[in-house]
């Protein structure tokens, strides 16, 4: 069984692309291989693995990495979960599917340790909320 290889990216491969390998790695387990990139990579931020947290699943082995080991693998999707991330992103071998989905940065509000959090929350279940339709749509476009 061929998995499905999908490969989510943003800017620093710090909150949003960190959640979203997570979280799409728990809703499709080993049917897809699951990876994530930014095109300028920094440190898995806190407060993302913290919202993660909230929810069960468990990111803190994660670590941020460049786009640029990616480059010459093949993927059936590349998933942008920001603009930059998608106005930069480049072609990739074979026949990957571009999405891009928009989400604010959590990392860019300011205020108290509660604040801080609720942002990330707040951008993680707009990302599960995508990811739930995705599938959804992929399994009657794309059935096993």
């Amino acid at each position: 069984m061929n998995k499905t290889r999908v490969l989510i990216l943003c800017t620093g491969n710090s909150a949003r692309s960190q959640m979203g390998e997570g979280l799409l790695k728990h809703l499709t387990g080993v049917r897809f291989d699951v990876l994530s990139a930014g095109t300028s990579p920094s440190t898995l931020n806190p407060y993302a693995v913290l919202a993660m947290a909230e929810i069960g699943i468990d990111i803190r082995d994660q670590y941020s990495k460049s786009l640029n080991q990616f480059l010459t693998q093949e993927f059936d999707y590349v998933i942008t979960v920001c603009d930059h991330a998608a106005e930069v992103c480049p072609i990739f071998p074979g026949t990957a599917k571009r999405i891009h989905w928009s989400f604010p940065d959590p990392a860019a509000i300011e205020g108290d340790h509660q604040a801080r959090l609720a942002a990330f929350v707040q951008v993680r279940d707009a990302i599960k909320v995508r990811l739930d339709q995705w599938l959804v749509e992929l399994e009657k476009t794309e059935p096993n």
